[in-house]
């Protein structure tokens, strides 16, 4: 099993800025990829971005130049950096570790979830 541990969310301003966190422990050895995903009220869970252990990268169209996301694989913890935030990225954000096959598929493992609130 492995857990997931999110932080960092909260609220802002449009044009601002948060940066989320999520921390791995327990049988962290098959997860070789981790990412992001977020689910606005009454909307679908989509993909944000996601990077494998190598530093390989994906990101949905709405916030590429805006979202970068990074990992520290001694740390097992990945980071979404969330720059020029607009209102509709309002969401929770929920962190997903596994393999990147799994992910892109929505199947990994999960953490609770936290909370990203952006005011206009």
């Amino acid at each position: 099993q492995v857990q997931l541990v999110e932080s960092g969310g909260g609220l802002v301003q449009a044009g601002g800025s948060l940066r989320l966190s999520c921390a791995a422990s327990g049988s962290i050895v098959s997860i070789n990829a981790m990412g992001w995903y977020r689910q606005a009220p009454g909307k679908q869970r989509e993909l944000v971005a996601a990077i494998t252990s190598g530093g390989s990268t994906k990101y949905a169209d709405s916030v590429k130049g805006r979202f970068t996301i990074s990992r520290d694989n001694a740390k097992s913890t990945v980071y979404l950096q969330m720059n020029s935030l607009k209102p509709e990225d309002r969401a929770v954000y929920y962190c997903n570790a596994d393999s990147l096959h799994r992910i892109l598929g929505a199947r990994g493992y999960w953490g609770q979830g936290t909370q990203v609130t952006v005011s206009s």
